[in-house]
């Protein structure tokens, strides 16, 4: 095992903790897979997240025998559709699958979520769409997941959870969370009557402004010595004038 794939198995161990106790997951429901040059990691199945060790993480071939894996313990068994999305989408690195409540809430309820909130650009496209039902683990469930993620990085699974996608691990974590917050606002917006949608316009423009959100004007460069020279002299001649005039006033009351 490489230093870096260590480091990836430990990144996976240490999300899955975290977004336990942040209370994105509750128990051994969630899973978490990365893309490791020509290979998936995977959590095992059915192993609490503090007694997981980096050993214990499932290695599966992107190409070649479907649903082979390496490792002491049998991958998780939503394996399938974390492989068919990183064998789909060269684009995903990372892939984050929750029962978070109010995901899971609306995907009870076969409810897709519209544009509610600007926050939608991050997904891809006007809406977080709900796959229809199929039993946890099944072919059926992962050709469902990806006709769900088309041109999206999040999806709702119906009576089931969610999945959210990344170009690596933290992006897809992150979007985890912002789809959590997204089905959470619109279900209490909901409360209150007919939310208002956002067009696909405001979508639109919202997402031109993500091409360049992060991004900060470098600061100027300090100007080189030769450049500043005349400050340094203003500022010595300014000194020998200030001297000169202590010095006159000093020897006037001799």
């Amino acid at each position: 095992m490489t230093r870096e794939e260590r480091q990836l198995r430990e990144a996976i161990i240490a999300k899955c903790r975290w977004m336990n106790a942040s209370g994105l997951n509750q128990g051994t429901s969630g899973n978490i897979s990365a893309r490791c040059k020509d290979r998936m990691l995977i959590t095992p199945s059915a192993t609490p997240y503090d007694a997981m060790k980096p050993e214990m993480i499932a290695s599966m071939p992107l190409e070649g025998e479907h649903g082979s894996w390496e490792g002491p313990l049998q991958p998780s068994t939503e394996w399938r559709f974390h492989l068919d999305i990183m064998r789909g989408r060269p684009d995903v690195g990372g892939v984050v699958h929750t029962h978070s409540t109010y995901a899971t809430v609306l995907a009870i309820a076969r409810k897709p979520i519209p544009a509610c909130h600007y926050m939608m650009a991050a997904f891809g496209g006007n809406d977080i769409r709900c796959a229809g039902y199929a039993r946890y683990g099944t072919a059926e469930l992962s050709e469902l997941a990806l006709q769900a993620l088309e041109g999206r990085n999040g999806c709702l699974l119906a009576n089931h959870g969610m999945i959210a996608v990344g170009a690596n691990l933290d992006k897809a974590m992150w979007l985890a969370v912002e789809l959590e917050t997204i089905a959470r606002q619109y279900y209490l917006s909901l409360a209150l009557g007919a939310p208002h949608i956002l067009s696909e316009a405001e979508i639109a423009e919202t997402a031109k402004g993500f091409s360049t959100y992060g991004l900060q004007t470098p600061k100027p460069k300090p100007e080189s010595k030769a450049k500043s020279g005349p400050k340094p002299a203003k500022a010595r001649a300014a000194k020998a004038a200030a001297r000169q005039r202590v010095e006159k006033k000093h020897s006037g009351k001799r």
